[in-house]
């Protein structure tokens, strides 16, 4: 009787150790595959960045439209247009982006990132930004849409969810009174959808955004977050689960082999 439950007690060990190689060297293959795209997404930013600078009021091509890619574009800003995107952090602190469509000179428009601030909290006067008359020059980076909050609540559509019912105003704009926002009345978005804009606005939107990078502001602060491209870390990780599949291999055979000699003494 003692015999047969020694048996069963090295049969469970050793299944138990042969399903914790596997599944090691399944978490250790897993941590190499993001490392690998890690590294792909490093590349991706590198060759965009390397490339030379986009100009978007001359009609680049798809090919040319590239994320991380510097881009150029002169058009007229639509302050009646602009919003804000919440629960932005930087550095550790909430805050908005604000987003302005430029108009181009065929009708179209680009949707510019201009910049980060700080969340007004309590009594905290929101800032006022102003936004320059006639045609603007405008350089940053493209993304292929803007960058995405997760939403828990995800189930309705985030693009328009809480866009009021009367935005945007149907007033014209006067290109000879230079605007300047107060920041907490215009409409806040988790995310915005370059389609659902196009469609709610009218207006025809170049299939990418541009985050705005020149003339450092004193309000806005245009830092704009990057993917994390540290493929090392998932290396270390695979070579730690990699070792774990050894040291379980190595039990296992010592089990074998254990089972093995009682057999053969028998």
């Amino acid at each position: 009787m003692a015999a047969s439950h020694s048996k069963l007690l090295n049969l469970i060990a050793t299944i138990l150790l042969a399903a914790t190689a596997i599944t090691c060297i399944s978490l250790g293959r897993w941590q190499l595959s993001r490392a690998h795209e890690r590294q792909q997404i490093a590349a991706m930013i590198q060759q965009g960045r390397s490339g030379p600078p986009v100009d978007l009021n001359a009609h680049p091509t798809v090919e040319q439209l590239q994320p991380w890619r510097p881009a150029q574009v002169e058009g007229v800003w639509q302050p009646q247009f602009n919003l804000l995107l919440d629960n932005r952090n930087l550095d550790g602190k909430p805050g908005l982006w604000l987003a302005t469509p430029l108009l181009l000179a065929d009708g179209s428009a680009v949707l510019i990132l201009r910049g980060w601030f700080a969340r007004p909290i309590g009594e905290q006067t929101a800032p006022v930004i102003p936004t320059p008359l006639g045609p603007q020059k405008i350089t940053g980076e493209l993304s292929l849409h803007v960058p995405r909050l997760f939403e828990l609540w995800g189930t309705r559509q985030p693009s328009e969810g809480n866009l009021p019912a009367d935005w945007p105003s149907s007033d014209p704009v006067d290109q000879s009174i230079q605007r300047s926002e107060d920041m907490r009345a215009l409409p806040r978005l988790q995310n915005i959808e370059l389609e659902s804009l196009s469609k709610r606005l009218g207006i025809k939107f170049l299939p990418v955004v541009l985050m705005q990078k020149d003339e450092p502001s004193e309000v806005l602060k245009r830092v704009w977050p990057e993917p994390s491209i540290d493929s090392d870390k998932n290396m270390g990780y695979a070579m730690q689960w990699f070792g774990f599949a050894a040291i379980a291999v190595v039990a296992w055979l010592g089990f074998a082999w254990r089972i093995w000699r009682r057999k053969k003494n028998r």
